[in-house]
């Protein structure tokens, strides 16, 4: 197009975490625009924070319903929204602004529940609308190098997939001290699940991603450790796929000594992988009777796939941010095309969709029935 797209917010004001980083991620390709938002549920805040990021008095909203119905009226009205608040809002301010005819980029998980979840498919497929969940992790390029690898028989037969998510700073009762964050986390009526929606979504978003495989059914051992906890802060699922191959999930937010600690293992009857999220530009390879190999992202034997994913040469660093940039570059492109009225580019289409969310959603649903029958399996 011969402009950015125009972007507004919901959610992400002023002391958001997850505002500012999606901020940063719609700027970094220079693909958007953000020009209106309603940044919190208070309308003082919310217009102060706009003012903050340098929005125009007219289209600083004191709520999400105000900005829907403001925005559909105007002839330079958004294209897409961000929705960067919690788990709980998701679904109502995702369901409005599709109905507005917006497309739409939600942080996960997608939704509190399988019902909600299943309504937003049914509204997306309806509408036509692009619709992109930032499961960022998908973004990075080793990772996408590594479901090409997957895809291509590199690893021959898939067997086994081990993934897990360990997190400390939920160790002792941080709620309990004013963190506005954990605060909402931890209430099963904002959140829907503890550890399991905030980073069990992820682990299994990944899992899925790279292996390809799909579910059959799990048991779930769902755990709070830390006393007076009403939410999950532990999980451990065992995993079986369709086609026979195993597999296990490790998702906890009071494991101490670790700060963002997912690792994926993907074991094939030829080769396996092994990827680390705090070392995100090297992806181990290892084939059966050989040597261990290193592929280093945009180093030899590093494929097209993670080149596009990519932003500086090898052996400079590239992680959280641009894992998020990727998702929102990807998603500029489904909306251009959109807009254009052509098909987009293939290498586009990785971005996690609302049906990944129903997947998300179907797989938490499925771990805390399992845990309320001590750990039983159940069908996914």
């Amino acid at each position: 197009m011969s402009r950015r797209i125009r972007l507004g917010m919901v959610g992400g004001g002023q002391g958001a975490f997850i505002g500012a980083v999606h901020r940063i991620a719609s700027r970094l390709d220079d693909k958007y625009e953000l020009v209106a938002g309603a940044f919190s549920s208070d309308p003082e805040k919310s217009k102060a924070s706009a003012a903050e990021l340098h929005i125009a008095v007219d289209r600083a909203y004191g709520s999400y319903q105000e900005m829907a119905e403001a925005e559909a009226k105007r002839a330079d009205k958004i294209d897409a929204v961000a929705i960067v608040t919690p788990n709980h809002l998701h679904y109502p301010q995702a369901k409005l602004f599709l109905e507005k005819g917006f497309h739409v980029i939600c942080d996960k998980p997608l939704t509190t529940n399988v019902q909600d979840a299943e309504d937003l498919v049914a509204l997306v497929k309806k509408s036509g609308l692009i619709f992109g969940l930032t499961h960022n992790y998908t973004g990075y390029p080793m990772v996408r190098q590594a479901r090409e690898m997957v895809a291509a028989g590199d690893l021959g037969q898939i067997r086994l997939v081990q993934v897990e998510y360990p997190q400390d700073w939920m160790v002792t009762a941080v709620e309990k001290t004013g963190h506005r964050g954990a605060e909402w986390r931890t209430d099963p009526k904002k959140s829907g699940a503890g550890a399991l929606g905030d980073i069990g979504s992820h682990a299994f978003n990944i899992a899925s991603f790279v292996s390809g495989l799909t579910l059959s059914e799990l048991a779930a051992d769902v755990s709070s450790m830390v006393e007076g906890r009403v939410v999950d802060d532990n999980v451990q699922v065992l995993l079986r796929f369709k086609g026979g191959a195993k597999g296990s999930l490790w998702a906890s937010q009071v494991a101490t000594g670790h700060g963002n600690a997912l690792r994926l293992r993907v074991f094939g009857d030829k080769a396996s992988l092994f990827w680390e999220q705090e070392y995100p530009n090297d992806l181990h390879y290892n084939i059966l009777g050989q040597p261990p190999r290193l592929v280093v992202r945009n180093g030899a034997g590093s494929l097209p796939v993670a080149a596009h994913a990519s932003r500086v040469p090898g052996g400079h660093p590239e992680g959280y941010l641009e894992g998020f940039t990727q998702i929102y570059t990807d998603l500029a492109e489904q909306i251009t095309a959109k807009l254009e009225g052509r098909a987009p580019k293939p290498e586009a289409l990785l971005v996690p969709t609302v049906e990944h969310g129903l997947d998300g959603m179907r797989f938490i649903h499925a771990c805390l029935e399992s845990g309320e029958k001590n750990a039983g399996w159940v069908t996914f």
